[in-house]
């Protein structure tokens, strides 16, 4: 009897999980469903999204004015029914702007005496998904204030740390082209985002359907297709998707591939990347597979599903030098030499 039980029990998880698997891969067409009434085209964005949105991490979406950046983050958080927060960064936005401060509060006690004390106002990264709106608008000092809450979870002000809410994701957006009255992003901020998604320019049948809904004059009416506690379940998923030895190694070989310090550095890495990807590029490799296998509905991850994020999953992790600016040599240009070299 002892012998058996883990085998029943083992089972009925095994179900479990693909009853889950099942639902996923269900939810994934719904949301693409929602969010294709609000946006045109734009397949490839939207399901880098929806495999950080399952990965529990959080986006960095880089693209030119006018291409639905803001409209993408604004309509799945509509489709997902979640507590929705935007920051739009200004050069004069602060710190408390974004986190909430403590303010002093006058209230009576029980024999009517009057009394101050502190209390919390929270700020707009209180909720489950926060778009943070031209993230490089603001000076470091104010983009510092979304580190620890990206990576832990948690905003201390003061000398009282709060929890942000389950699920707390960040949707940043970047204009690449806009230099004046911008900041860099600091490498360490950078690598806090799961996945760094580039927004094309749309096909020209994709954008005369632009043309046509935006003048219309009708309204958007995204529906809510799942709430909080799916966004924990499926969440909770991921991890827990198998994915091969094969894959693994795969992983870790791409991102110390991008390390000039590795002896068998390729010749775009040793003349044009000054720092490599961490390991946390090896850990988003990994665990952006299995979304991507789950929003697929597959059992397992596999060597297709790491290559396939090697670019959203690498690219802002990559330090190039002022050789790769003078000839011209792009991010994406070094992990595709990378990809290929790579097997």
């Amino acid at each position: 009897m002892n012998a058996a039980a883990p085998d029943a029990h083992e089972h009925a998880a095994l179900a479990e999980a693909a009853d889950l698997l099942r639902d996923t891969s269900r939810a994934v067409e719904r949301l693409r469903e929602a969010l294709a009434t609000a946006v045109v085209g734009q397949d490839d964005v939207i399901e880098a999204m929806l495999i950080t949105l399952f990965s529990r991490g959080h986006a960095l979406l880089v693209g030119v004015p006018g291409l639905a950046k803001t409209l993408l983050v604004s309509s799945l958080a509509h489709a997902l029914d979640l507590q929705f927060g935007r920051v739009q960064f200004t050069p004069d936005l602060l710190p408390a702007d974004i986190t909430g401060t403590d303010v002093l509060q006058e209230e009576d006690d029980e024999q009517g005496r009057r009394s101050r004390r502190l209390r919390f106002l929270a700020g707009p990264i209180f909720a489950n998904l926060v778009l943070a709106d031209e993230v490089n608008r603001t000076p470091p000092k104010t983009q510092a204030a979304l580190l620890q809450a990206m990576q832990e979870r948690k905003v201390t002000v003061g000398t009282v740390t709060h929890a942000l809410p389950d699920p707390f994701q960040v949707f940043a957006t970047r204009n690449p082209i806009e230099q004046e009255g911008t900041y860099p992003l600091p490498e360490a901020q950078l690598d806090r985002f799961l996945l760094e998604i580039h927004v094309d320019y749309p096909s020209e049948r994709e954008e005369q359907e632009i043309a046509r809904r935006t003048t219309s004059g009708r309204e958007l009416d995204i529906q809510p297709v799942l709430g909080v506690d799916d966004v924990r379940r499926f969440g909770a998923l991921v991890p827990r998707i198998p994915i091969t030895e094969d894959a693994v190694r795969l992983a870790v070989r791409l991102t110390r591939a991008t390390r000039v310090a590795e002896g068998k550095a390729i010749a775009s890495v040793r003349d044009y990347v000054r720092f490599g990807a961490g390991p946390r590029g090896s850990q988003a490799l990994v665990l952006t597979a299995k979304a991507r296998a789950a929003l697929r509905g597959n059992a397992a991850a596999d060597v297709e599903d790491v290559r396939a994020m090697v670019v959203p999953a690498l690219r802002h992790r990559l330090v190039l030098s002022y050789r790769a600016e003078a000839d011209g040599v792009k991010d994406v240009d070094v992990l595709r030499a990378v990809l290929d070299a790579t097997r």
